[in-house]
């Protein structure tokens, strides 16, 4: 009989692991879907408002690195209590508003508005796709975040090397570059949670959030750009 218990034990944690990783995957879904929602919000103020056209790039720079390093260090700290959520939120809100400037550019566009949906819909075809493969891999991909990690310190570095470069083939380069390492990401993040190497779905959530946030504001650029060449 101990025999019998000793060989359920097992199948037992297993199938708890398993709900547990289900859950967490499933609270990041939802919880990044919410996000979307202050990040419009964000963008629609900021357009609505102007107010980072008055701003320099320089200063845009150091208010954008200020308030995204201090959100993401107050995220971490509160990811396991109450306050992590509205904290996630208003960091949502916060990269919606230095979205705005960008948005506002493409918008000045005769095809604008277009272009902003194809963005959306660009970054929603790539997010489904990198979650499928996400399921789809059995492999650890753990080794991939060291480079992938290097990548992004060079993009932004090269980045804020370009605000005052004005570099437009820099630019396209970066963007190119940007959507191909973050969408890898996204497939890294959602695999890390599938694996169980991330438990905590804010986490998880502002790690994906992030991803398709310079997804998305990649391709706006590049689409932005060939618009303006267009007009």
């Amino acid at each position: 009989m101990n025999q019998g218990l000793n060989s359920y034990q097992p199948e037992v944690i297993g199938q708890s692991v398993a709900v547990q990783r289900n859950r967490v995957l499933r609270n990041t879904y939802w919880l990044l879907a919410l996000s979307m929602v202050p990040t419009v919000l964000g963008a629609w103020v900021g357009v609505s408002t102007g107010l980072f056209r008055v701003m320099s790039p320089g200063v845009s720079l150091v208010v954008f690195l200020v308030g995204a390093f201090g959100f993401m260090f107050a995220i971490e700290k509160t990811k396991n209590s109450a306050a992590g959520v509205p904290m996630l939120l208003a960091f949502t809100f916060f990269m919606g508003l230095m979205l705005s400037r960008l948005v506002g550019s493409v918008l000045g566009l005769s095809n604008g508005a277009g272009l902003i949906m194809t963005a959306f819909a660009g970054t929603g075809a790539i997010f489904l796709g990198m979650a499928t493969l996400s399921s789809i891999i059995k492999r650890d991909l753990s080794s991939m975040g060291k480079f992938l990690f290097i990548g992004a310190i060079m993009l932004m570095v090269a980045g804020i090397a370009n605000v005052f470069l004005q570099s437009s083939a820099l630019m396209i380069t970066l963007a190119v570059l940007a959507i191909g390492i973050f969408s890898a990401f996204i497939l890294y993040d959602l695999k890390r949670v599938q694996d169980g190497h991330e438990t905590n779905y804010i986490s998880a959530t502002l790690g994906v959030y992030l991803s398709l946030y310079n997804v998305f504001q990649s391709l706006l650029m590049l689409l932005g750009i060939g618009g303006s060449r267009e007009d």
